[in-house]
This record gives structure tokens, C-alpha cells and sequence, in this order.
């Protein structure tokens, strides 16, 4: 069984930093997605970075490209965001997901995603 388990979530003046921690456990291939995803209020989930853990493969969307980094301890299971520069506009909760998959393009669709974590939220304020 696959669980995803998040933290790291808090409150931080515009131009901190946070750092959000994602603990993925059961799958037994090492071929998945790795998403983050963050959602305001009023507003739809959108997908902000993904791993395809295969190939180490990244991506970040252009509202926090340059801003955020993932990266991983394959030791713990767990791959972490790290938010740099925050914006009063990264304010929301904020998901980690996972699914199997055979290529990185599969991790780029929310849809796609099977396994989710409990959120955590993040504040930025001006």
C-alpha cells in the first residue's frame, strides 16, 4: 500500500524561504512521478514541479521556475521543495502526489496522479 505524507508547511514574510518535505512509502519500482501541487483559495489544484524518479527527470512550472528546486533522499524516501523567493502568490495549500509510470511526460497531468498526501499550507505575506 502507498502512502504520501507531507510537511514543512507555515507562514513567512515575502522573500523567505520554506522548505516542504514529501515521504513516499510501498512502491515497489522505482519508475514513478513525484508531483507537487498547490491550490489558493477559490482557485483550482495546479501542478507546480514533478520528478519522474526514473531518471531523476524535473520540472516547474513558470511561476516558480528559478524560485523552487526538488531534490531527494532516496535513503529516506523522500524529496523535498525547496521555496526560495516566496511571493505573497505562492500562498495556498500545498500537495505531494505520486503514481507509477514509464516515462516523464506521465507525471505532467494531475489527473495521472493516484496516491495523494494530506496537504499542507503555506502562507506568505507581504
Amino acid at each position: 500500500q502507498v502512502h504520501v505524507v507531507e510537511s514543512g508547511g507555515g507562514s513567512v514574510q515575502a522573500g523567505g524561504s520554506l522548505r516542504l518535505s514529501c515521504t513516499v512509502s510501498g512502491f515497489t519500482y522505482s519508475n514513478y512521478c513525484v508531483g507537487w501541487f498547490r491550490q489558493a483559495p477559490g482557485k483550482e489544484r495546479e501542478g507546480i514541479a514533478d520528478i519522474y524518479t526514473d531518471e531523476g527527470t524535473t520540472y516547474y512550472a513558470d511561476s516558480v521556475k528559478g524560485r523552487f528546486t526538488i531534490s531527494r533522499d532516496n535513503a529516506k524516501n523522500t524529496l523535498y521543495l525547496q521555496m526560495d523567493n516566496l511571493k505573497p502568490e505562492d500562498t495556498g495549500m500545498y500537495y505531494c502526489a505520486a503514481t507509477i509510470s514509464y516515462f516523464a511526460n506521465y507525471c505532467r497531468l494531475i489527473d495521472n496522479y493516484k496516491y495523494w498526501g494530506q496537504g499542507t499550507q503555506v502562507t506568505v505575506s507581504s
